[in-house]
């Protein structure tokens, strides 16, 4: 009872943040339920083939190149880029989301963490941007499939072998290293209100970007429209990013692909 005689009461909003944590993980979750739904609905593209091969007469149409059709193929690729990335971007969101929630309890500034994922998915939109004029660069060489799957042993054996070696740089295990220690980036890269979040958010995505753009453009080797191929890609980012040996992982799946690169070309050479 306050001295008013009113009842105590904490506003509306108080309240909503004190969830917050509930909001952000039921957020994550709903944003890549949608987009694997998404996914396995065929990509707004009305091809059932992505999720089944018994469709071979839609998948083998030819599709033309218009302005909706470019729009179609960058939403397809951001939204799966989201399904991709996101989930093994969770706890970074979450610990912004847990300083954030701190900050408003000592009366500092409290900003949405949503900014912080769109900053970090922006940087996923901009690399869908160029998957999608890659893609129409093959296209137009006559290099893809219906099924967006490279037709040059050439270029699927130069596709694995570079993955391999860059699994192996110094680059690849440094941004590695920052995807993996949500700590160390809010201690070093915190930033202030707004375009603060949304900063840190592309600057931890550059870092995400830095650590697998190489393993996203496999999507042309094993086929971008291979629900199997994507589903595995976004299965060896999560073991890459949150599990105890995905360091070593990396490593050993870089030498791998190399000799698998060697093997297909091989067998272009030998073809």
């Amino acid at each position: 009872m306050n001295l008013t005689g009113g009842t105590s009461q904490k506003p509306g909003w108080e309240r909503i943040l004190k969830r917050d944590r509930f909001i952000v993980i039921g957020s994550l979750v709903f944003v890549c339920l949608v987009s694997w739904l998404y996914i396995l609905s065929g990509a707004g593209m009305d091809m059932p083939g992505m999720a089944s091969s018994s469709s071979s007469a839609m998948i083998m149409m030819k599709l033309t190149w218009t302005p909706t059709y470019f729009v179609l193929m960058l939403v397809m690729w951001w939204v799966m880029m989201v399904a991709m990335m996101l989930p093994s971007a969770g706890p970074m969101v979450m610990l912004f989301a847990t300083m954030n929630r701190k900050n408003r309890q000592q009366g500092r500034l409290y900003v949405p963490t949503g900014f912080f994922a769109a900053g970090y998915l922006a940087v996923w939109g901009g690399f869908s941007l160029v998957a999608v004029l890659i893609q129409w660069g093959l296209e137009r060489l006559a290099l893809l499939s219906p099924m967006m799957q490279t037709t040059s042993l050439y270029l699927g054996a130069g596709l694995l072998i570079a993955a391999g070696v860059y699994q192996l740089t110094p680059l690849k295990q440094a941004c590695l290293r920052h995807c993996r220690a949500p700590i160390d980036f809010i201690a070093h890269h915190w930033r202030q209100g707004i375009a603060g979040a949304f900063r840190m958010g592309m600057e931890h995505g550059l870092f995400c970007l830095g650590c697998c753009w190489v393993l996203m453009a496999l999507l042309f080797y094993g086929g971008v429209m291979n629900l199997w191929w994507i589903t595995g890609l976004a299965l060896y980012v999560l073991v890459e990013k949150l599990a105890p040996l995905g360091p070593s992982f990396s490593r050993y799946t870089g030498g791998l692909l190399v000799l698998w690169g060697a093997a297909v070309l091989v067998m272009a050479i030998g073809g």
